[in-house]
């Protein structure tokens, strides 16, 4: 049987060698990391260089790192009432974008009440006057938008947005999940206040995740109380072989970053050409700046489900959108929130490729699509 093609790596992606090696290693170890035995600081020190990787890949400074279970943890953490910068007065309200993953959407720690969406433009991109609106309508707000969308790959323009949002006396938390590894991310680059990541978006296990906050943000209040673990931000004893396995991924992943991402773009834009060439297909958010690996189509009278396990069948592993509800059967959320029809977004599919990805790869996705669209599209 021929080898399986994956393009589901906005889901999760493999994991790398480097991860996987300093895992092992880390299994190795005795010590818990914060006991003060020998055995223990050795632990500690995996923690700590994993800390520092990430911490040096995204622009922040190590002590403002948390490690997490997962970057869902990492959301919740981030979105709470009473956060404050030393320039600004303790944020009141929640504004989160409507495209956002579920996790931020949830609200974190805000009551429904105090949460508002910003809406987005047909491209997906956030409407940032809107946002100016919502901004100068009350008191302080904590804003949360995501650096790339999951399904569509759109960017968004979140150097802008923070300009807005600070000089409205807001913060800004960046779900920059699907943008680690992928593009170029730096928090004071762009001024950005907290931002987030998970270590299985990159080539790291799953279960790890991590919230990188601006120097001088007070009022983080933990999730998790207990032991003073995280610097008292998170409780509970770490996972070290996890976050030593997250450590090696981003500095693989930063190394291999520029090659992967022209790579990817390329192939991507092969994908996208095939996919238009037959069955006369859709590919949404493509006239905005986008991630170079992402693809969310569509085609007149597809059916997402139907699709999936048609390419499924052909070997060929794609999505219906993000993996934390593909399974429920009811359109996008972010394609309803960029204002297509629920038929529409009912028939949406992602690709999503990565840094192992081949040109054959492409080919047999393009090839499964041929069969499926003379099949389920024919009349």
């Amino acid at each position: 049987m021929p080898t399986r093609v994956y393009l589901d790596w906005n889901a999760t992606t493999p994991l790398r060698a480097e991860a996987r090696a300093a895992m092992l290693a880390a299994y190795d170890l005795i010590g818990n990391p914060s006991s003060v035995h020998a055995e223990g600081r050795e632990a500690r020190r995996l923690v700590e260089d994993a800390r520092a990787a990430l911490a040096a890949a995204v622009g922040a400074l190590p002590r403002n790192v948390v490690f997490t279970s997962a970057g869902t943890e990492a959301n919740a953490l981030a979105l709470a009432p009473g956060l404050r910068s030393p320039s600004s007065g303790p944020v009141e309200r929640l504004l989160v974008s409507a495209v956002e993953h579920a996790s931020v959407l949830a609200g974190g720690r805000f009551p429904a009440e105090r949460t508002s969406l910003i809406p987005v433009r047909r491209s997906g991109v956030v409407d940032l006057e809107h946002l100016k609106a919502q901004l100068a309508g009350g008191p302080p707000a904590l804003v949360s938008i995501m650096a790339a969308n999951n399904e569509t790959g759109a960017l968004q323009p979140i150097a802008e947005a923070a300009r807005i949002v600070h000089e409205a006396g807001g913060l800004l938390h960046v779900d920059a999940i699907q943008a680690l590894g992928k593009i170029p991310f730096d928090i004071r680059g762009v001024g950005v206040d907290l931002a987030t990541f998970s270590a299985h978006k990159i080539g790291g296990p799953k279960g790890v995740g991590a919230l990188a906050v601006a120097e001088g943000l007070a009022g983080l209040e933990p999730v998790l109380r207990g032991g003073g673990q995280e610097l008292n931000r998170r409780a509970g004893t770490e996972n070290v072989a996890g976050i030593a396995g997250f450590g090696a991924a981003v500095k693989t992943a930063l190394q291999t970053l520029p090659g992967d991402l022209k790579r990817m773009a390329n192939l991507r834009d092969h994908l996208e050409n095939g996919l238009r060439a037959m069955a006369g297909a859709t590919v949404f958010a493509d006239d905005v700046e986008r991630l170079p690996n992402t693809v969310l189509f569509t085609a007149p009278g597809l059916k997402a489900e139907t699709a999936v396990i048609g390419f499924d069948l052909a070997g060929v592993a794609v999505s219906s959108g993000s993996a934390c509800s593909s399974g429920k059967v009811q359109p996008s959320h972010v394609l309803s929130a960029m204002g297509y029809d629920p038929a529409v977004a009912q028939g949406a599919v992602r690709l999503s490729l990565g840094w192992s990805t081949e040109p054959d790869d492409i080919n047999r996705a393009l090839e499964a699509w041929r069969k499926l669209g003379n099949s389920l599209l024919k009349d």
